[in-house]
């Protein structure tokens, strides 16, 4: 008897814990819809804008060679992209484990905004659900088991949204017309192979430093100054992101791969390294 009521308490657990998991991800897609819906309702998406090389009359060189490079002649700007990303990623510090994950990305290039969703396997059959949102000018964050219990996040604040912006410029190598001085984007020369763009959106002021190379891809974005979440707080970090295996898709020159560092005091700390599997643009 006691054999058989321990079976039973067992079976009902793994009963319960399969329903939270269906259940998690049936509300994590459509929370994702509807914030994927919020988001595209936002965006100006009747341009009919054509990239051309007048563009670049004020660029500088390298910035102008990136361009020449990765857009063609009369390539329509990007209003909407929806991508899908695997990959590993550290939750913690540089001696926490690397976690696979799996994530979709809605982003809107006017104005500026993007929804991160990721599912991030922590146990077997167990995902974490992270959501990384920015629009309006503000950002948002948030970290859920099955999609339903709640274990963090964060609301708008002026660190958030710093960042969110950041990431938005560096993330912008996928959808390089966003790039371009007619979208708000101001660059200033440094040197022969790198230049910095400064983005201002919803009082705001983001600005990164490209490096280039010899094949007029960007190689790297780096920022001084990142907002990095510590505790309760912030702390401004040096961060880099690196972008390589580059191919061509709807006819724009993007990488399909990279990693992002933080240059923590005791060294350098990899926190997220991952590839696309597939990217679509609306015009």
């Amino acid at each position: 008897m006691r054999l058989t009521r321990a079976l039973r308490s067992v079976l009902g657990a793994v009963v319960v814990s399969l329903i939270a998991i269906v259940v998690g991800r049936a509300i994590r897609d459509w929370n994702t819809e509807r914030e994927a819906a919020k988001l595209k309702r936002t965006a100006d998406t009747d341009r009919s804008d054509l990239f051309t090389m007048e563009d670049l009359d004020e660029v500088p060189q390298p910035v102008r060679e990136y361009f020449a490079n990765v857009l063609r002649d009369g390539q329509q700007y990007v209003t909407t992209v929806e991508l899908e990303q695997e990959g590993e990623l550290r939750a913690g510090d540089a001696d926490s484990e690397w976690k696979p994950f799996t994530a979709t990305q809605y982003i809107t290039t006017d104005p500026p905004g993007f929804l991160w969703d990721a599912a991030v396997r922590f146990w077997p059959q167990i995902d974490l659900r992270i959501v990384d949102r920015y629009r309006d000018g503000s950002g948002h964050a948030s970290v859920t088991l099955f999609g339903l219990l709640p274990l963090g996040g964060d609301e708008a604040n002026p660190e958030l949204d710093e960042g969110e912006l950041l990431r938005y410029l560096a993330e912008a190598v996928w959808y390089p017309t966003a790039l371009l001085p007619s979208e708000g984007v101001e660059w200033e020369a440094i040197d022969d192979d790198s230049a910095a763009a400064t983005l201002e959106y919803g009082g705001v002021t983001a600005t990164l430093t490209f490096h280039f190379n010899e094949e007029d891809e960007v190689t790297e974005v780096h920022a001084e100054q990142r907002p990095r979440r510590v505790g309760d707080g912030y702390e401004p970090t040096p961060w880099t992101g690196r972008w390589h295996d580059y191919e061509t898709r709807d006819g724009m020159r993007i990488p399909t791969a990279g990693e992002v560092v933080w240059h923590l005091p005791d060294g350098e700390m990899e926190a997220w390294r991952g590839r696309l599997t597939d990217i679509s643009y609306q015009p």
